[in-house]
């Protein structure tokens, strides 16, 4: 009788990963558009949430989903899902695409004049 206990629904957000400097800890943030009360116009919300990332995949502009969990610490109450799609990683070495940076023109132009 190794039945397991079906999952209830648990709230679920898709948001950027804004931060990635905690360890095992990411904030996350969502946001929705919603219609202003008076105006009527449309407008973003943004809200900030904390989600435990236990081995650290996500990375700083991630896409992610997380689902709602007990409380593991003070502000967080999420966790990590899944990662839906991976930021651009720029990279800042110029060599790798053949462009010598200023600093290395400047040593150079430095050692040509004497």
């Amino acid at each position: 009788m190794s039945e397991t206990k079906p999952q209830g629904n648990k709230n679920e957000k898709v948001g950027t990963v804004v931060s990635t400097k905690m360890a095992k800890t990411i904030i996350i943030e969502v946001t929705r558009r919603v219609q202003h009360k008076l105006y009527k116009r449309i407008i973003n919300k943004r809200k900030k949430f904390y989600a435990h990332d236990e081995d650290g995949k996500a990375k700083l502009g991630d896409v992610v989903r997380i689902i709602e969990c007990r409380p593991l610490s003070k502000l967080k109450r999420w966790e990590l899902k899944e990662i839906v799609r991976e930021a651009v990683q720029v990279t800042t070495d110029l060599s790798a695409i053949g462009i010598a940076s200023a600093r290395e023109t400047r040593v150079s132009n430095k050692k040509g004049k004497k």
